[in-house]
């Protein structure tokens, strides 16, 4: 018995080990394994004989991938997105902390144009006519490892934040997380828009 308890052993040991490597989009990569005389291609679709749209440098960090297909990734370059090879990204796993936001985290809309982010113990809300800054409350997460669902609570606002793709309706950006808005007061509003993590 002693022969086949040492790899059930080592299966167990394993587990939580493998778990740690899960990760859920949207979140943060790294370039990796490529030459610093080189670049990583951004390509117009998930494929390497797409047309090359944009680049990335040997040693960019903080890349933000916000959806997933057969070993290619969608990411975000200028006013529009494209695909890069999965092969060359390695994930990184401080982005989604329990009770925290990334440290880039921001959410937008037009139609209105509005825009909220957390900063210093605060929530900003800013539009056109003005920022308003009030006490953050609480950031709340569903308790999944690692999951990028997160509610944002102020004093008189509640931003959730979901995986979702989303467009801001004004660029070709393609956004990981759909954004909900709710704003209290004497003429309650109810806004969406999008959020990004990429700084």
């Amino acid at each position: 018995m002693r022969p086949l308890a040492l790899p059930i052993l080592a299966a167990l040991l394993a587990g939580p080990a493998h778990a740690t490597q899960e990760y859920h989009l949207p979140t943060l990569f790294d370039v990796a394994d490529v030459a610093m005389d080189d670049v990583l291609n951004i390509r117009q679709q998930p494929d390497a004989g797409a047309p090359v749209i944009g680049t990335l440098p040997p040693d960019a960090k903080g890349v933000e991938v916000v959806e997933e297909t057969r070993g290619w990734g969608r990411v975000n370059s200028g006013e529009g997105s494209g695909w890069v090879s999965m092969r060359y990204l390695t994930y990184r796993v401080d982005v989604w902390e329990p009770g925290e936001l990334p440290e880039h985290f921001r959410c937008i809309g037009t139609e209105p144009f509005w825009s909220v982010k957390a900063e210093g113990g605060e929530v900003v809300y800013d539009t056109p006519e003005g920022a308003e800054r009030q006490q953050l409350r609480a950031i709340l997460d569903t308790g999944i490892f690692r999951y990028p669902t997160r509610a944002v609570l102020g004093e008189t606002l509640t931003l959730v934040a979901t995986p979702q793709i989303c467009s801001d309706g004004m660029s070709d950006r393609t956004y990981g997380l759909s954004a909900t808005l709710i704003r209290d007061g004497e003429q309650p509003q109810m806004l969406n828009g999008c959020c990004l993590i990429q700084e």
